[in-house]
């Protein structure tokens, strides 16, 4: 008959058996130790909104949207009041409100136009928005419209990356808009109304880090602050501002704006409340997975211009071609010689101006 000192022996696992549940218990609490440290380290932190405690200071008009949002603007031209034209601009990456087009105060004034800068979500003093989409952008300008009373159509001028803002408007809010200029837009690779060698002939050009930047962009944007903040791997030279500019005053304006310090203060300005509001987000809903095709629109009530320049080192100028052969109500502008930075060209934004609102059907 079996004792029970036979018995708790019989059921004591091997020393062999011991070390092994051990291995196992260590790579259990390793994975999971890893998994607590990647989870943490893909978290952006939390954001400072203008005006917070320990946030950056108010100091621009802003208007409050329907979800509680603060919206900050910056008008210039003539008083609204008095105004015939009424022009919303849409800044592009890494800019704010106080960045728009270079008229000539004679020509603002004898036309007769007002401009309304803002800064888009999460940007210099506009508050962030969590659920930032193609269509927030559109009802973030035409409540801007709404609440600064400028009637019931407007102008809207995009520049680069903020372009997708006028294209979400010309789908979404297409009754409120007189007119549209698409300044250098930036495109999404993946729009399906490429063809897939040009797109993929085109995307192949960019710096590895670049399209690394896109893909995490697309395919796992919950990764995309972390990616951005590791420096073992490859990413964007757009952000690191090092990317190749083909055309020799783009190229030039860049450093002189780094050599001035002008380039860091627009860059601390529109990421103040947080790099991951403004620049990251951005890079979500541009290069993300977009509601609609921009080739898709239909042809609306109002003209829309394209401006693109032949030596563009940021938006493929084979790529904005092909866009604007497809959508044929698109008066396209392409400017040789030209790169990317096109508020810097003289005299074009006195072009842009001239063009869009005085071979408007709608215009005064």
């Amino acid at each position: 008959m079996a004792t029970a000192n036979s018995i708790d022996k019989k059921r004591q696992p091997s020393p062999m058996a011991a070390a092994g549940y051990f291995k196992v218990a260590i790579v259990v609490a390793l994975v999971i130790g890893a998994g607590n440290w990647f989870y943490a380290a893909i978290q952006p932190p939390e954001p400072r909104p203008c005006g917070s405690e320990g946030g950056p200071p108010v100091t621009a008009p802003r208007i409050r949207l329907r979800d509680g949002r603060f919206l900050a603007y910056s008008e210039t031209g003539v008083p609204k009041e008095r105004a015939r034209y009424k022009i919303i601009f849409c800044h592009g990456f890494g800019s704010s409100r106080l960045d728009g087009l270079r008229t000539s105060p004679e020509l603002v004034e004898e036309l007769g136009v007002y401009i309304v800068g803002y800064d888009r979500a999460g940007y210099a003093e506009s508050d962030p928005n969590p659920r930032r989409s193609l269509r927030s952008e559109a009802s973030d300008i035409a409540e801007l419209a709404d609440k600064l009373e400028l009637g019931p159509r407007v102008y809207l001028v995009g520049f680069s990356l903020g372009c997708h803002a006028v294209w979400a408007s010309i789908k979404y809010n297409p009754g409120r808009l007189a007119g549209a200029a698409l300044l250098a837009p930036v495109i999404n690779y993946r729009w399906p109304g490429f063809p897939k060698n040009l797109a993929e002939a085109a995307y192949n050009e960019q710096q590895l880090g670049d399209q690394w930047a896109l893909r995490v962009s697309y395919y796992a944007p919950w990764l995309l602050h972390w990616w951005m903040k590791q420096s073992w791997l490859p990413s964007s030279t757009v952000i690191k501002g090092t990317t190749y500019l083909p055309n020799r005053l783009d190229a030039w304006i860049r450093d002189q704006s780094k050599s001035n310090g002008n380039s860091e203060k627009r860059l601390k300005l529109a990421t103040q409340q947080g790099i991951q509001e403004s620049f990251y987000r951005d890079m979500k809903v541009m290069f993300g997975k977009w509601e609609f095709d921009p080739m898709d629109l239909l042809q609306p009530s109002f003209p829309v211009h394209v401006w693109q320049g032949d030596e563009d080192g940021l938006v493929p100028v084979a790529l904005q071609r092909y866009i604007c052969g497809r959508l044929s109500w698109i008066d396209y502008h392409e400017l040789a010689a030209t790169g990317h930075y096109l508020s810097a060209v003289p005299g074009l934004s006195d072009t842009v101006l001239k063009t869009l609102l005085l071979l408007d059907p709608y215009s005064a």
